[in-house]
């Protein structure tokens, strides 16, 4: 079954290498605010990748002449030739990532949703293909429900088939994967051939085991355990022909203790685990079973994964705030890109196996997003490309990080946005989803468009947000409406006080939880905001936990969100309806998978029934991401007038 359409071009592309100026020209300084639609267009480009060899660019290009799609596309930068390979409309499939496997060859993954059980979910396939599409056999699904022959008792054909445990860089005809056709989320570990989709077990699924890991020898070491009712959970190691334990936590009441990958010296093992209250980073000897602290960063948990130098293969840094290396080479790198581009916060995202050729990203709060393309040996740097070629920095505005003291005295912090001239200003209280998540520095589209507008922004890291340690983000078990809901009205009050805002000038605008604490800003303090915008939000947490029993994760999720029915309807905006004062809008797509569209189409009816201001618009085969172009230009077409008829 062909799950993406398959477009074969034999059109040039001009890629420019040319330094780029990052200044404002005259232009730009006397230029108007920009319509909606120039911040609600997607990326042009995202996920550029360069081949092992370096001479090769992969890349998503979202298009909108002669349609809306977006196109996974080639360039050989000997040949200054263009391949475009596969083309997504982004509803049924969506190009979900991609690797280069050889210089030749991609294995790319590709998203697609479907109904099991009467649960909406999303299922992954992997496509490999030449980077030309040429040759005999250019195209290849690997479908694995050929694996179910082998497991008659098997219920389904296994939901994700992009899982890769090791890409066998020595090897480019073979990767292995995790696939879990005889036992629902406990895989087995698969030698798949990517020209013919063969697949040999390597290691059958045991223990519980939901993840699976390699050395970078490339054997089998390491399995992380999880009881989905209960919450316990083992790293075991293999040790000759035996699994010992390693560390074990309950992922629902401990810290946790999680691997990140092996060192070149097979017996190191780095891992992330708790220094105090706060995430690091440590590595342990096998052997002696001693551990040492690699990277802390005070104050702060540290996330993201390794980074393994392309030509060594050791561990060099770590993905966190960016990239933190402790290489020398490639801090001196770092330093001298840093040199260059002054102005923006610059990551290195790709290096040819030698290590000569990379690919740099460079963006700030008023750059939108560029890629670059250097040469160390020639200690070059050319300029590849935008994702937003029509914005223009100098309509946009820098950040700046604040702190404010909530009610009980916890100290919360922020991102702060102001729009060109004199406040106070007409302001969004704009608190990000997750809820175990943050917001940064840097560019945000919402943000952008909100003061290109005129509006003053103010984006909390409310508590229940990640990065700020263990007791931190344990706010939100069983807390969605309480403190956190709290440190986000007196994220507002502080705008006042502050003078950036006016008290009667306010509007609260969220995606996903930031969309339940929009609507539950509503009920809470309906005299606070003058309208609220969520945006695929929940309405009711009983609903929530309900549909939740359909998915394995069912235990973790009342233990996140709670049980008690009196207590979750009491901590839902549905259950308050008759109290709200402040106009809505509701936006939801028809195909969410993340929170069913029930959560908003209930709403709307709560709020028909009350009489309330409100407006409801459903988003045709939309998900939870605003994948689809003519969808995020809707719901920011609906935004601005909403928030233009409210806000003065």
């Amino acid at each position: 079954m062909r799950v993406v359409q398959l477009h074969l071009f034999s059109c040039v592309v001009l890629v420019c290498l040319t330094l780029f100026s990052f200044g404002a020209t005259s232009a730009e300084n006397e230029a108007k605010p920009l319509h909606y639609s120039h911040f609600s267009k997607l990326p042009a480009y995202w996920g550029p990748s360069l081949s092992p060899n370096g001479q090769r660019i992969a890349y998503v290009q979202n298009l909108t002449e002669p349609n809306e799609v977006s196109v996974l596309a080639t360039f050989d930068l000997t040949t200054n030739k263009a391949h475009y390979l596969l083309q997504s409309d982004n509803e049924k499939v969506k190009i979900n990532w991609f690797k280069w496997v050889s210089n030749d060859r991609l294995v790319i993954s590709a998203r697609y949703a479907r109904k099991q059980y009467n649960a909406r979910v999303y299922e992954t396939r992997l496509l490999a293909m030449d980077y030309d599409a040429q040759g005999e056999d250019p195209f290849r699904i690997l479908d694995f429900r050929k694996l179910k022959r082998r497991f008659p008792n098997a219920r389904s054909a296994p939901q994700f088939q992009d899982t890769v445990v090791d890409w066998l860089p020595d090897d480019p005809k073979h990767i292995l994967m995790a696939i879990d056709v005889e036992n629902p989320g406990k895989p087995s570990v698969y030698k798949v051939n990517i020209n013919n989709g063969d697949t040999e077990i390597v290691e059958k699924s045991k223990n519980e085991i939901r993840t699976w890991m390699t050395d970078q020898q490339h054997n089998v070491r390491l399995g992380v355990t999880r009881n989905y009712r209960g919450g316990d959970t083992e790293v075991l190691l293999r040790v000759d022909n035996d699994w010992e334990t390693l560390f074990s936590y309950n992922a629902m009441s401990d810290k946790s203790i999680y691997p990140l990958g092996f060192a070149l010296d097979p017996n190191i093992l780095y891992y992330r685990g708790y220094k105090g209250d706060y995430k690091a980073i440590f590595k342990i000897d096998l052997t002696t079973k001693i551990s040492t602290e690699v990277y802390a960063d005070e104050g702060y948990d540290v996330s993201g994964g390794l980074i393994y130098s392309p030509t060594t293969r050791e561990v060099i840094g770590i993905r966190h705030d960016g990239r933190q290396y402790w290489d020398e080479g490639y801090k001196e790198l770092q330093k001298g890109l840093d040199t260059a581009l002054p102005n923006t916060h610059n990551t290195l995202t790709s290096f040819s196996r030698d290590g000569n050729t990379y690919l740099l990203y460079a963006e700030s709060d008023t750059q939108p997003g560029n890629y670059f393309i250097g040469n160390r040996a020639k200690g070059s740097l050319g300029f590849l490309f935008q994702q937003y070629p029509q914005i223009q920095p100098a309509l946009l505005s820098p950040h700046r990080l604040i702190s404010y003291e909530a009610r009980d005295g916890v100290e919360i912090e922020a991102y702060l946005t102001l729009p060109k001239g004199d406040g106070p200003f007409p302001t969004i209280i704009h608190p990000h989803g997750g809820p175990g998540a943050r917001d940064f520095s840097g560019f945000d589209y919402w943000t952008a468009y909100f003061t290109n507008k005129g509006y003053a922004v103010l984006r909390p890291n409310f508590r229940g947000s990640e990065g700020y340690g263990y007791e931190f983000s344990q706010n939100q078990m069983k807390g969605w409406g309480l403190a956190m809901q709290d440190d986000i009205t007196d994220a507002a009050n502080w705008m006042v006080k502050q003078g950036y805002a006016e008290k009667d000038n306010m509007c609260i605008v969220g995606a996903s939880y930031g969309g339940y604490a929009a609507m539950m800003a509503t009920v809470k303090t309906p005299e606070l905001f003058q309208c609220a915008v969520s945006f695929a939000g929940v309405s009711s947490l009983k609903t929530l936990v309900e549909q939740s029993r359909m998915f394995q994760n069912s235990e973790f999720v009342k233990n996140q969100i709670g049980d008690d029915d009196k207590d979750l309807l009491a901590r839902s905006a549905i259950s308050k309806v008759d109290i709200i004062k402040a106009p809505i809008l509701l936006v939801h797509g028809e195909e969410d998978r993340i929170v069913h569209i029930d959560q908003s189409r209930d709403m709307a009816e709560a709020l028909r029934k009350h009489n309330k201001d409100y407006k409801y618009v459903e988003l045709e085969a939309g998900d939870h991401h605003l994948s689809i172009q003519r969808n995020r230009h809707a719901f920011f077409e609906e935004m601005d007038a909403f928030l233009s008829k409210h806000l003065n």
